[in-house]
């Protein structure tokens, strides 16, 4: 895939980030872009990097080492896992990355706190939708489960992480990603030392533009760069 054309397409999410702000009265710094960079070559990968976004992630473990691996020449890259994380492979992941996306059972937390040996900044995953098919906690867990996640002092609830139905309208979209918003204010709102719970971590290709005007401060968008 051409530079030039990962570079536009770059510059389209950032134009469609900037307008997303601009509506929802918000600055633009307060949106991370994470390029998930699942489906593509480590080479391909290292175009979105030169194209200005540092930000990668990954939802497999072998493809997460090989790109680190192939990107240490890069500029300082920031690492996200997202998706489902097998206790068995936690110890070959947990201190390759930055954040990670997808904390939903204290069976996972435990195995971290076992592995880590740094703190982890991690998302909490509610299933706002209710999907049988999506993981996480479910909204009215979530508050609860926070406050367990204290038991392991290497886990920093830095924010909610949630992932609305492919099929869901623009109104409710807003509603999804609004519920995670008044979840994260509540958690927030408790003042636990191992979770601040500042950051959402919401919107993808399809829908990013619907996440930033609910709160969005973290969207993972893959296939619009590759397109």
């Amino acid at each position: 895939m051409q530079a030039e054309h990962i570079k536009a397409n770059v510059a389209a999410i950032q134009e469609k980030i900037e307008a997303a702000c601009l509506a929802a009265g918000r600055s633009l710094d307060d949106v991370t872009l994470v390029c998930v960079s699942k489906s593509v070559s480590p080479e391909t990968a290292a175009l979105v990097v030169d194209s200005g976004v540092t930000h990668l992630a990954e939802n497999r473990m072998e493809k997460l080492l090989e790109k680190k691996a192939a990107l240490q020449a890069k500029e300082p890259i920031i690492w996200h896992f997202v998706g489902n994380l097998q206790r068995r492979k936690v110890k070959s992941v947990i201190n390759e990355i930055d954040y990670f996306h997808a904390l939903s059972s204290l069976s996972l937390a435990a195995e971290i706190e076992k592995r880590a040996e740094k703190p982890i900044k991690c998302f909490v995953q509610v299933n706002v939708s209710g999907e049988e098919s999506k993981q996480g906690v479910t909204p009215d867990e979530a508050a609860h489960f926070v406050a367990q996640v204290s038991a392991y002092p290497k886990i920093q609830v830095v924010g909610l992480m949630t992932m609305a139905p492919i099929d869901a309208t623009d109104s409710e979209l807003l509603d999804y990603f609004s519920t995670l918003r008044q979840l994260r204010d509540v958690i927030r709102a408790a003042g636990h030392a191992h979770a601040p719970c500042r950051e959402l971590s919401m919107g993808m290709s399809r829908d990013f533009e619907q996440a930033i005007q609910a709160g969005a401060t973290f969207i993972r968008v893959g296939s619009a760069f590759f397109e």
